[in-house]
């Protein structure tokens, strides 16, 4: 891979936004990508916007993508993701979202986060096991299970 790949994780306070990011960059620093990650917090503890951008390829020189130049931006809330929609790469990039009927079949809705990176992972070149190792390695031990099964959700569902 010579391209960088940039993803935007746009959401609010307290839905995870940070700790998908986390998830995320150590699968594919597991996969063995350069990775380079940045986030935004706002007023993320009083529900207000986050953002979080990962890049990854052979070689990432910033953490922080050029305007209009993501190729997914994974949506953990819906006006979240109408605001970083514009970021989107002109005619290839794709939004990534939890839509109601998948979000209707996690044990927690808190685990959308997961859900979202289960539907993302089926767009890049990270391996399953990957994705469990680096999920059991960022999550805390008592919502492995969960999250693991959110992944799962997400990653199966299918829509249209």
């Amino acid at each position: 891979m010579s391209e960088t790949v940039n993803i935007l994780i746009a959401g609010v306070g307290g839905q995870g936004v940070l700790r998908a990011s986390q998830v995320l960059s150590n699968a594919l620093v597991r996969h063995g990508y350069d990775v380079k990650q940045s986030e935004v917090h706002g007023m993320s503890q009083r529900g207000g916007s986050v953002v979080s951008e990962v890049r990854y390829g052979d070689d990432v020189r910033s953490p922080l993508m050029p305007y209009a130049a993501a190729d997914f931006v994974v949506s953990l809330e819906e006006k979240e993701g109408l605001r970083a929609e514009p970021r989107l790469r002109p005619d290839s990039g794709k939004l990534i979202d939890v839509p109601d009927d998948l979000l209707a079949k996690l044990a927690d809705p808190r685990d959308r986060n997961m859900a979202a990176l289960g539907r993302l992972s089926r767009h890049l070149d990270v391996d399953v096991e990957t994705w469990i190792a680096s999920i059991r390695h960022c999550m805390p031990a008592k919502t492995v299970d969960n999250n693991l099964a959110a992944f799962e959700a997400g990653r199966s569902f299918n829509s249209i």
